[in-house]
């Protein structure tokens, strides 16, 4: 069998919805074995988050779920508490996104798990961390708001806008998972455990790059540039006869083809136009000249011809568009978990000397229940590989 980079790490994952789970599932996709412990009955908040439905949950919780096994426990029942620590005591990794603290209520705290387990990669996920924000509920569209996302995003004279995903917790499920993998290398080196944490408020910080490096150079907020940059032009969606195409160019020698291409030469000679700098402060006039030449072709023949002399450009695409387009370029963007569940977007990441793990579907609610208390009872015991396939119902 292939090895592959996290095998033999066992996680228990305590958390639900979004950030915490993918985290997990991207660690099950490099090979780990991830144990998601979920409520009797009702189970992670996803599962009911529909429609659409697949055969056997909703599409939301299917997501981020593939590829873990399923076990239901009661933290507030005294035995299942028991369960919960024999597991933190044979994890490696342990992820949960509970309120800060609240956990301690069912003896399931960094310090005690520390305790049980001095190895333990314990790994917190929280909304605005844990000290003043403590109790503040971490919902991504608050944190995109709070956060200043929603300032830079939309038309500049139109409301504030979120990102069409949650993508705050999709970038601190990544961080989390890069968290842990770190931890799990000191672990290497020093033999020590430790607590990990990660916030939603300071992962979308962190993930602001240029524009948060523009407000501590000048001390001015961006503001709201529909599709447009603040420091590139052209860099935006202009419009073809049928349809939007995103264009992005970025230094003179780009301008210069792409003007060749569209038959507007006289514009490289142009003061307004010649250097990046004078694009932008001129950039509604350079847009209304470039929209008159491309309203003639549609989108899909203006991509094609600029993309063959070197322009970065696209057609604003669906997203059903968007995946044939990745497999059009030899790309892998999908993979079928398999047992009902529906085609799912594969974690991006390849490796020269191994492939990825192979796809499990999504569980249902408890469906390993038996077999990880058995593994748990029995320290001698192994936890048999999970099958690519479901068994028929």
């Amino acid at each position: 069998m292939e090895t592959l980079p996290m095998d033999g790490v066992v996680v228990a994952d305590f958390s639900r919805v979004l950030a915490g789970p993918y985290a997990t599932m991207l660690l099950a996709d490099l090979g780990a074995t991830v144990i998601k412990v979920e409520r009797p009955g009702e189970g992670d908040d996803t599962r009911s988050w529909g429609p659409p439905w697949t055969e056997h949950s909703s599409a939301y919780f299917e997501s981020v779920n593939r590829g873990k096994r399923s076990i239901t426990l009661d933290l507030a029942d005294p035995e299942d508490q028991e369960a919960a620590r024999r597991l933190i005591s044979r994890a490696d990794v342990l992820v949960e996104n509970f309120k800060p603290g609240s956990l301690a209520r069912y003896g399931l705290d960094h310090e005690t798990a520390r305790e049980l387990n001095p190895r333990l990669i314990y790994t917190s996920i929280s909304g605005f961390g844990s000290k003043e924000g403590a109790r503040l509920p971490g919902y991504d569209f608050v944190v995109q708001a709070l956060g200043g996302l929603m300032s830079i995003t939309g038309e500049p004279e139109g409301a504030p806008m979120k990102v069409g995903v949650a993508v705050v917790d999709v970038l601190t499920g990544k961080d989390a998972a890069l968290g842990i993998m770190a931890a799990l290398r000191h672990r290497e080196l020093t033999g020590h455990g430790q607590h990990v944490e990660v916030n939603l408020l300071s992962s979308l910080l962190a993930s602001l790059a240029n524009q948060m490096s523009s407000l501590l150079t000048t001390g001015i907020a961006p503001q709201r540039m529909g599709n447009r940059h603040p420091n590139i032009a052209p860099y935006e969606a202009l419009r073809c006869e049928d349809a939007f195409l995103a264009v992005a160019v970025g230094n003179d020698a780009q301008f210069r083809r792409l003007c060749e291409a569209l038959g507007l030469v006289s514009l490289v000679g142009d003061p307004r136009f010649a250097t990046n700098a004078e694009r932008v402060a001129n950039r509604e006039e350079l847009a209304r000249q470039l929209e008159n030449v491309l309203g003639a072709r549609t989108a899909a023949d203006w991509q094609q011809r600029l993309q063959g002399v070197g322009i970065a450009c696209g057609q604003v695409n669906d997203l059903s568009r968007a995946v044939h387009y990745a497999e059009s370029l030899g790309l892998r963007p999908m993979v079928d978990p398999g047992g009902g569940a529906a085609m799912q977007v594969r974690t991006p990441i390849d490796f020269s000397d191994h492939g990825s793990a192979e796809m499990t579907p999504p569980p249902l609610l408890g469906e390993h229940t038996k077999e990880v208390l058995a593994w748990l009872e029995d320290s001698e015991q192994e936890l048999s590989p999970l099958v690519s396939r479901r068994s028929p119902q």
